[in-house]
Formats: C-alpha cells, structure tokens, sequence
C-alpha cells in the first residue's frame, strides 16, 4: 500500500464540533429513564457549556462579522452559521424544560410557580420577602445624560424597563435599568404554612417582576424584560510587558466582567423597542441576541437541584472503595518499593492521593514536596496540607498556574497564602501554561535521598476528583522520578531541559513522539504485522497528529479515537479515513482520562498524559506524557480505560463521516453495556467501608 495520502481530508469545524458535544450532553437531560433532578442537572451543564463557549470561542466570530468579512474562519458567514446552530440548541433546551421537565416536577409536588399561579398568602408571602430580602438591594437606574446605560457585568440577571409619565424633575426619560445582585439566591423556597404538602418555589426573577412598579412610585411601568449579557472572558496580558503577573492578573480579572459583548439573551416577550435598544447599546447583531422562554440564566436552576430533598430523583449515591492497589494502614512508600501504583477515579477514592501527600507532610525523613497546581478550588485538603509541610520545617515548592481559566482568583489567592508561610512558589514559564500535574516527594533513606511521584491526567481538586474519570499514578521508578525532578528544575529556573528517560514534555517533545509513534504503527502495518492506535482524550484539533494518524490509517492501522468533545477528524470517510474510529462516552462522570496506546508487532505501549491532542497543548503549554511500564497496570488501564470504552453500547456516539453524531447501536436495549456503570460496581465501597476509613 502507498505510504502517499491520495487525497487530502477535509477536518471538521472545532466550534461546530463543541456545540454538537452539548447536544449529547442535553441528550441526557432527555432521556425519560434518568432520575428527574439528574435530567435537570445536565440541562444547566449543557447551559455552563454554552456560556464558557460564548465567553471563550465567540468573539472572533463576531468581530469578523462586524468588520464585514464575508467569508473564512471568522466572517459574516462563520457567525450566522455558529448562530444558527446555537440558537436551535437553546430552543431545545427551552422547550424541554417548559414541555417535559416542569410537568414532570409538578406531578411530583416541585414546581416554581409563577406571579399568575400564587394564590394571595403566597403572593403576600412573596411580597415581603421582597420588601426585607430583595428590595434594600436594588437600585433602579433611569437613564438620561447624566445617568448613562450602567456597566452591566457579564452573565448578571438585569431588568430593563420602559416607563411612561414624567420623573421627579418633570423629565420624560422612558428607559430604566435594574441591576439584580449576585449575592440573592436565583430560586427561593416557599416555607410550608403557603406551600401546603407541597415543594414550591419562586425564581427571583419573577420576584422582581412582580414588584418592578414599587420601584417606579409615581411612574406607569409599560414593557419590561429580564435581560442577561455574555461578554468575552479570555485574558489577554502581553506578558513580555508584565512585570508582575500575579498583580496584572489580579487588574485582568476585575476587568473581565466587563469585556466585549457577545450574547444577550432576553425574555421571549421582550419587545423590539427593548431589544433593538439593548442590541444597540452592546453594539450586538441581530444574530446575537437570544430570545427565551424563561429564566436567562438556566445554568442557575442547580440551585434547585440542591434545594430539592429527594434521593429517589437523584443518581443512587455512588461511594468509590479505597484504591485496590494501596492497603490501608501500611506506609505508602514501603508499598511503592514494591510496585507502582494506579487510582482509576472517580471509581477509586482519591482518597489514596491525599494519603500519599498527607504520609509525607507528617514523615520526618521527607525533606522535600514539589508540586504543580492548576485547578485545586476554593477550600483544598491539599494546600492545607503544603502549608502544613511549610510548618513542619521542610522545602515546599510550588508551581502554580495563574491563568487557568476561570479558577485564576483561587489560584492567585493559594499563591499568597503558600508565599506567606514561606513556601517557594514560582508561576512556571511566561507565555505557556503549566498544565502537567505531578508531584514529587523527596525522603532521606540511610544514606541515600530517595523520590516518589504522583503523576495524574485530571486536577489536583478534591470535588472534580468525584465527578471526573481520571488516572492516578503513583511511583518510584528512579527514572520516572528522576525525570519530574528536573522538570520542576526547569520550571522553576528557566535552564535548559536536559535529556529525560522517559517523559514526554510539552512543548519540547510531545507532539513530535505522538506523531513518530503513530508513523511507527503505520510502518508495521505496511509491513504486515500488527497495527493498532487507541487514543482517548478529550479534544483532537491538533492537524499534524490527525494528519498522523489519517496517514497511519492509510497505510492499514487499525485506530479507534475516543474523544470526548471537540474531534475535528472525521471518521470512516471512503478512501481517506475508513481505518479510524471515533466515539465519543458521556456518562454519569465527565470523561477526562488521557490514554494513548500502541501496538506494532508484539511492540506495545502504553502513555498516559495531561495533554489533549490540541495545537495548544502541544506547543503553548508545559504538559507530560509517561508510560505505564509495569504489564499488569498496563493491562488494567487498556481494559477498564480503552476495551471497555469500545464496547460500550449505553453511553457511547460514532461520528459518521459526514460529521454527524450517532448513539450506539442498542442504546436503548435496558442489557446495554454501560462502561461507567461497570467500573462503578466493580470499585464501589463495601457497606460500612467508608465509616471504618473515617473512624481510622
């Protein structure tokens, strides 16, 4: 077979392929057989989605339309095409939330009820709720020339009214603004003497609708709309001018809310005096505002979620078992001499992860901790326990990214307090992200200093750990070990990389040992022998990996790609891509695992990574790959991570070649094979396991 790529094949649109990915999401929120609070969920996921999407992918888009370009990435033509296809997936979701959900609810005695359905104590009941908890918060904004259209802050809930009659001075200003706090709940619960045997509730929206003209004494209220403005979000620092990042971030993020206008979503009444007003006022299209049946913001209805207090709606709770591989009680690094470790979560308890840092906090022959943060949240075991290990006297090293989107504040704020008890934090190299995650314990054994690493695919965050799928590798192998030292060497001094084992580092690496692995897998099937790709990860935009593996196909690779988002290769296209598959899984847990694994001849390796297979990762950011040496691990991984992935039939979607999505084959066969479900009852704690772990 030719080695030559007969034709070359057209990749998919990266944006077109996000939106679609919520459209499997939102499949969710649809499906009859979830537990009803769970459906509700995924529908404000499938709204967090979309807001990240406009806040992060949109700007382009509309800034070429608005210069007029008519055609390319960013044109009048990319703009209208993205909105179409945004526009029919809120209406979807609209539509499902006032057809299927709420009816739902309400049969079960869970309903928002509107100003129209409150019967007079409840509308009284409302009322001073008002009056003590909402109103002391507002202040209405008529706007004339010496009160301008007020700043509004991205993603905020606001009203916009038009009034008639004259105001204090006699002045015919018809338009007032009504900034909503952040700081009030979106949907209040009624207290049972107005609600009766019933769970009802009342979003704040309708609350303020409802009062709109005590705000306006004197004043007739006439139109009126809830309106909500999505603003582009991405931190643009020129950092070869920034002298300090930490402070031109801390300036960035205060300026964030208020950033270019992308979206404005509005209530489906809203009139086209309002609206246009509105549009003009963001210097928005036509294309970009967002007509809606209900609340603007539905990514907030998870507070509902929270509110609601009925197991039988939910998942059954899922407790995951301690790490098979760790035994409980026995020193950690004793076990590591013995053999590595593997913490398939969230199946697994990251609970193996903190023990490991916590038994090296409290052991008094560790010398040093190094590790890398990127998203830890808000309230993290895990910084407690670096600042702990500060305060026991030994060397705490941490790199910490300061720009990963949308947790910089949290970032910035551990940086502090690690600097203040006196921990050594550096901020990795200026124009690249730090994305790696390891850590790396330093211990005193007789006369010898003695490395132990923890190198994962997901972030060192407590929460995600529970709602994510990701793997946990935890090992003493001198040259694996080695190699994250010098990693964290460089980060922290900017000196030259030199010559690693077995680490693949981005952006010096990585990219090139994918593609000459790929190139290798390609040349033995040329030759006849075995051939085989399986890569799972969560985005493939990156065009000389495709470009890779389109020729590694051709050449006769068999290839399945597991892509959980955005996948720009199409697959199984006639004569160009007939060798590769491509599924995507949405579980219960978000798929976040990387794993790439090749087999030429009776050569097979297995890589896992932080790295997706995107430009951006390859070559603006610090990432690792490594390989699982040991074959009983590896073996593990490629079952429970790849085989049972490819044989999923509940969960998982085939991209056709027209870039189109399509669940399996028998999804909705109740026998369907569901590879989450599987590894939840094979990892599940045993009754009583969890309370033993906490009284021990």
């Amino acid at each position: 077979m030719s080695d030559a790529v007969p034709t070359v094949l057209p990749f998919l649109d990266r944006d077109h392929s996000i939106l679609a990915f919520n459209e499997r999401v939102l499949d969710w929120a649809q499906r009859p057989g979830v537990p009803l609070l769970e459906r509700l969920r995924f529908l404000t996921i499938v709204s967090s989605n979309l807001d990240e999407f406009f806040e992060v992918r949109a700007a382009d888009h509309l800034t070429g339309a608005q210069a007029g370009e008519p055609k390319g990435p960013n044109s009048v033509a990319s703009f209208e095409a993205l909105a179409a296809v945004a526009h029919k997936l809120v209406e979807k979701q609209y539509a499902l939330y006032n057809d299927d959900l709420m009816p739902a609810f309400a049969k079960r005695g869970i309903e928002i009820v509107s100003h129209g359905d409150r019967n007079a104590a409840q509308k009284q009941w409302v009322h001073e709720y008002f009056e003590s908890d909402v109103r002391p918060l507002l202040i209405p904004v008529g706007l004339d020339p010496a009160h301008p259209f007020p700043q509004v802050a991205n993603k905020s809930l606001n009203f916009i009214v038009r009034l008639s009659g004259k105001d204090a001075f006699g002045r015919e200003n018809e338009i007032a603004i009504v900034k909503v706090p952040r700081v009030l709940p979106r949907v209040i619960p009624m207290p049972a003497k107005v609600s009766g045997k019933k769970k009802l509730f009342v979003s704040l929206s309708s609350v303020i609708r409802a009062h709109l003209a005590l705000l306006f004494p004197g004043r007739e209220v006439g139109q009126f709309s809830q309106f909500r403005v999505t603003r582009h979000s991405e931190l643009a620092l020129g950092e070869e001018e920034v002298r300090n990042l930490r402070t031109a971030l801390r300036l960035g993020l205060q300026q964030r809310h208020y950033g270019q206008a992308v979206r404005l979503e509005v209530s489906s009444g809203c009139s086209e005096h309002l609206s246009s007003f509105l549009l003009k006022q963001f210097n928005l299209p036509a294309g970009a505002l967002y007509r809606v049946h209900g609340p603007v913001n539905l990514a907030r209805l998870q507070q509902l979620v929270d509110l609601v207090d009925a197991p039988k709606l939910l998942f059954p709770p899922f407790t995951p078992g301690y790490p098979r591989h760790l035994v409980p009680g026995r020193p950690i690094f004793e076990q590591l001499k013995k053999q590595d470790v593997v913490i398939h979560q969230p199946f697994e308890s990251f609970d193996g992860v903190l023990d490991f840092l916590r038994e090296a906090v409290h052991d008094p022959q560790v010398l040093a901790i190094k590790q890398t943060i990127y998203r830890t949240g808000n309230d993290s075991q895990m910084m407690e326990l670096l600042r702990e290990a500060v305060r026991r006297g030994k060397e705490v090293t941490v790199v910490v990214e300061l720009k990963a989107r949308f947790d910089e504040e949290a970032n910035i704020n551990w940086a502090e307090a690690l600097e203040a008890v006196g921990a050594q934090v550096v901020y990795g190299v200026v124009g690249l992200k730090t994305h790696a995650k390891m850590l790396l314990v330093t211990r005193r054994e007789g006369s010898a200093l003695v490395r132990y690493a923890h190198l994962a695919t997901g972030n060192y965050n407590p929460r995600t750990a529970r709602l994510y799928t990701d793997i946990s590798h935890l090992t003493a192998d001198p040259q694996l070990t080695a190699d994250v030292d010098q990693v964290f060497v460089h980060l922290a001094s900017q000196s030259k990389l030199p010559k690693l084992h077995q680490l693949w580092l981005a952006p010096f690496l990585l990219q090139r040992k994918l593609v000459e692995h790929i190139d290798l897998v390609g040349v033995a099937a040329v030759g006849g022998l075995d051939a085989r790709i399986v890569l799972k990860m969560n985005a493939l935009t990156d065009e000389p990996l495709m470009q890779a593996l389109v020729r590694a196909g051709q050449r006769g690779a068999r290839i399945d790609l597991l892509v959980r988002g955005a996948c720009m290769l199409p697959a199984r296209v006639p004569g160009l891509s007939d060798n590769i598959r491509v599924r995507s899984v949405i579980g219960r847990f978000l798929e976040h695992s990387r794993l790439f694994y090749f087999r030429a001849g009776h050569e097979e390796q297995l890589y896992l990574s932080s790295a997706d297979l995107m430009n951006r990762n390859m070559l603006r950011r610090v990432e690792l790959a490594w390989p699982v040496n040991d074959p009983q691990l590896r073996q593990r991984l490629i079952d429970e991570c790849l085989v049972a992935y490819l044989h999923d039939t509940r969960d998982a979607w085939d991209l056709q070649s027209d870039g189109s999505y399509k669940r399996a084959k028998g999804a909705e066969d109740p026998r369907a094979h569901s590879a989450q479900q599987a590894l939840m009852e094979r990892y599940a704690a045993p009754p009583g396991e969890e309370e033993v772990r906490r009284w021990n």
